[in-house]
């Protein structure tokens, strides 16, 4: 039996001592707003925070956290992300529910209802999901941010921000944004090169810097006439411009000083619209709901290296160019055949494609480019898929509910241009879920699901790293992976002391992408089976009797293990890159009687290694990032926030092992590097109008 099916049951049945544990938890008398109909806050709730928007109060909701809408799941599915608006799912996925809470005034927030997702009338919701209610009040207002960093190495920017507007009248609402969402990047130390016996052979003093501009249009249009249908619309525009560059002074031993220089630029945009449409229809409700996403991404790399004596010069250059898309239709129709029992039946109908065109050539010399051969880097990948779910939920017990959904995918792959392709696959999914009541201020919730994995298109083209000397070949024969996954998550209100939700999980994959030899290379490919075990936690600690009046304590963290047998050395290891654990600890004090807080916040992770043909690596950041802030919640009107951040110095390391001729043979060079970055200064505005 594998690790994981060992210590699996163990956490389990840890988790279920918890639940019978009733003296370690609470009075299972004791009264609580997190009962059967969930917790309300309301903006009071919220005061000493000052929020701004309606994110800003989710994200102090306690013992939760928002999950992306934008999780990488195949089309709409059924219900993703844990957050609802005036009870609907917002038909986006970049596009989704946060940037649609940001877009929304606190003043127009009525109350936000955290509920246990099973006893919703939306199948696929199961534990903790926050339902933002709105006034639905006409009149306009609006909230605005503008945020300034100043770090070394970089010029400071001035121009990160949103500014939103929202109204509406009877039945009609609206809202629009503008955004400017810069990132920069710099780090700066000396990389090691030695040979496989550890004798020095180079040294680089590396200085990198990494400049992207991410700007969007984005809005939203809700009708709700007194018809009781439902109807809304959302769409964003963006562009995103990226600048890369890594220069390297290099001290060969023996030999000629020299230098390395990387570029890497991209200037994409990308558009998404959505809609969904809802109505009484017989007996029930039928709701339709559709998606657009585009996206262009044109991209240019190029290296050079040379001694500065004017010896040993090389240049390469790699051009790609690709668009992506993905249509979506989806139709669903929900009956409640009583107040305990209710049905839906969904059809999806979804299309993507990719489509690639690169380039490689080579400069020796100084002489001219010549073009390098690049199998399988210039094609078009499309995928028409369409699934069919019947979902079922019914209170079997007065804190006892089951849902359960059964159907089955067809999807049809095709691959045209280079390793042209065509096949087909049908799926079984779905999913069981049951939650209990177990006191009322503890609710459990366990998960049986089958799950088909959205495939990454980019694994069927062939791509180079100019600066990593290595590249990825494409795989026309890469399946999407399948797994069953089995999941106990606890909820915990504790009162004046704040929430916990403690979650445990064990998946047992089919067809898992990882690395796998590919002719005389390597890239992303399917290995029969593997296994992951993952814990993962949020927490809110309310410190007031404590002593720390108006203080507070925030954690996330998750941990995860694995296995899988490497396709090349047949030796079990975890799989390709995953991550290990990441935590978080923030601490705020909102200084009672004034408009006064501060704060701090640490956080650390840690990665597994990547493995491929010839080489293996791990990235990594000691001893993790810091910082602490301190704000003003009423400066003439708005929250200002001043914040020092790398306060431990974190280094960015970087390890890698190259082997000859592949893993199967010996080291015959490492390479290590530290890089770091030093503090960084960060000044926020935000308000209303």
């Amino acid at each position: 039996m594998s690790v994981g099916c060992r210590l699996f049951p163990s956490i389990v049945a840890g988790v279920a001592i918890l639940v019978s544990a009733n003296n370690a938890w609470a009075d299972p008398d004791a009264g609580s707003p997190g009962g059967e109909s969930g917790t309300s806050f309301t903006i009071d709730d919220f005061a000493q925070y000052n929020p701004r928007t309606a994110l800003d109060m989710v994200r102090r909701v306690p013992g939760f956290s928002i999950q992306s809408d934008d999780d990488g799941s195949r089309g709409f599915g059924q219900a993703t992300g844990n957050v609802l608006i005036d009870g609907q799912r917002v038909s986006g996925k970049s596009n989704g529910a946060a940037a649609a809470l940001r877009r929304i005034s606190a003043d127009r927030v009525t109350r936000i209802d955290l509920v246990d997702g099973a006893r919703l009338d939306i199948p696929g919701l199961s534990g903790q999901v926050v339902n933002v209610i709105t006034s639905g009040e006409g009149g306009l207002s609006g909230t605005w941010r503008w945020k300034s960093r100043v770090r070394e190495n970089l010029t400071p920017y001035f121009h990160e921000g949103e500014v939103a507007l929202s109204g509406g009248s009877d039945a009609l609402s609206w809202s629009l944004e503008a955004s400017s969402l810069p990132e920069r990047g710099a780090n700066a130390g000396w990389e090691t090169t030695t040979d496989g016996a550890s004798v020095l052979l180079e040294r680089r003093k590396e200085d990198f810097t990494f400049i992207a501009d991410n700007a969007s249009v984005s809005g939203s249009l809700a009708w709700k006439p007194d018809s009781g249908a439902v109807g809304n619309l959302n769409g964003k525009v963006g562009i995103w411009q990226s600048d890369l560059k890594e220069v390297s002074k290099t001290f060969p031993v023996g030999e000629t000083e020299g230098r390395r220089l990387f570029l890497s630029g991209e200037d994409e945009w990308n558009a998404e619209f959505g809609g969904d449409y809802e109505f009484g229809l017989g007996p029930g409700r039928l709701k339709g709901i559709g998606l657009i996403r585009l996206e262009h991404s044109p991209i240019v790399n190029s290296f050079t290296s040379g001694a500065l004596d004017g010896t040993d010069l090389s240049s390469s250059r790699f051009l790609q160019t690709t668009d992506e898309g993905e249509y979506i239709a989806r139709a669903e129709y929900s009956l409640a055949s009583s107040k305990t029992r209710d049905w839906q039946v969904s059809f999806e109908n979804a299309f993507n494609f990719l489509e690639a065109e690169s380039a490689l050539s080579e400069s020796v010399g100084g002489g001219p480019f010549v073009d390098i051969p690049l199998d399988g880097a210039n094609t078009r990948v499309e995928e028409k898929r369409m699934e069919a779910n019947l979902t079922h939920s019914r209170q079997l017990m007065p804190k006892l509910r089951l849902q359960v959904s059964l159907g089955a995918e067809y999807s049809e792959l095709s691959q045209s241009g280079d390793n042209a392709n065509l096949r087909e696959f049908t799926r079984p999914k779905g999913f069981a879920s049951l939650s209990w009541q177990a006191q009322p201020s503890l609710k459990v919730t366990t998960r049986l699901e089958r799950d088909v994995g959205q495939l990454n298109f980019s694994d069927f083209i062939s791509s180079v790293n100019l600066n990593a000397e290595n590249g990825r070949e494409g795989n026309s024969e890469i399946v999407p992976q399948q797994d069953w996954t089995l999941s106990v998550q606890a909820e915990k209100d504790m009162k004046d002391w704040g929430a916990a939700t403690f979650k445990v999980f064990y998946s047992d994959i089919e067809d898992i992408v990882d690395r796998v030899p590919i002719g005389t290379g390597d890239g992303p490919g399917n290995l029969d089976s593997a296994w992951q075990i993952g814990a993962e936690m949020d927490v809110t600690l309310k410190l007031d009797k404590l002593g720390v009046a108006g203080g507070e304590l925030k954690s996330n963290a998750e941990w995860y293990d694995s296995e899988v047998e490497d396709p090349l050395t047949g030796v079990m290891r975890p799989i390709n890159g995953n991550l290990a654990y990441y935590f978080n600890f923030e601490f705020r004090q909102d200084i009672p009687n004034s408009d006064w807080a501060w704060g701090a916040l640490v956080d650390r992770y840690k990665v597994h290694y990547y493995y491929q043909l010839g080489e293996r690596g791990i990235e990594f950041g000691e001893p993790g990032y810091s910082n602490a802030f301190i704000e003003r919640k009423n400066f003439y009107g708005m929250t200002a926030t001043f914040a020092v951040g790398n306060l431990l110095n974190q280094q960015d390391g970087f390890e890698r092992q190259i082997y000859s001729p592949n893993r199967l043979g010996s080291v015959v060079r490492k390479e290590s590097r530290g890089r770091r970055f030093g503090p960084i200064a960060i000044f926020e505005l935000k308000g209303t109008f």
